[in-house]
């Protein structure tokens, strides 16, 4: 929306670059906690069912965006904004640390790799990966897998909107909180100076 806007006004949009970044690690820690919670009182195939989530939502929830920013990036609208210059925008993959030990410590590189997309990876994991990691397109493949799973962990009675509502708030609280500091003692030491 914003390119074509530029791109309307007669502007330049061939120097615009962006990302938007997407948290990946985060989602498998919080829904993997509601996973175990409700594995307590599960028997059976659900049992099973819920099993097969953990460490997999992340992964899948990511492949599903990536689906649609494909459909976004491309297209009538889109191919006169890139004939005009336009880029699009890339996809940033952060928080790709493994949290959870039980899963590789390459799990969301191996799986996220993708044309226009970056991943900010832990010195760590990047070492981890340089070790053991694969190099290969793995973000378009298993997309049906993927539906499938979001369709399980929603029919398992977990919403993955309600966790990425509740991750958004802390991310935005853990931004907001130090940036309030920041002007405080900005606003502080101008008091200071006009003394």
């Amino acid at each position: 929306a914003g390119l074509k806007r530029r791109s309307d006004a007669g502007e330049d949009v061939s120097r615009v670059a962006s990302v938007a970044s997407f948290f990946v690690s985060r989602i498998d820690s919080l829904i993997d906690k509601q996973i175990e919670e409700k594995l307590a009182s599960a028997e059976g195939d659900k049992k099973e069912r819920l099993e097969s989530l953990r460490g997999n939502v992340a992964i899948a929830n990511a492949k599903l965006a990536y689906q649609a920013y494909l459909e976004i990036f491309s297209g009538e609208e889109w191919e006169a904004l890139a004939a005009k210059g336009a880029r699009p925008q890339r996809v940033l993959w952060a928080s790709t640390g493994t949290k959870n030990k039980d899963y590789s410590d390459v799990l969301y590189i191996d799986e996220l790799i993708g044309p226009d997309t970056v991943n900010t990876i832990p010195p760590a994991t990047w070492d981890a990966f340089r070790d053991h990691g694969t190099v290969a397109q793995t973000l378009t493949e298993d997309v049906d897998e993927a539906r499938q799973t979001l369709a399980d962990l929603a029919s398992a009675g977990i919403s993955l909107d309600a966790a990425t509502d509740q991750l958004l708030a802390e991310a935005v609280k853990l931004f907001v909180d130090p940036f309030d500091k920041m002007i405080a003692a900005v606003e502080a030491a101008m008091n200071e100076v006009k003394q």
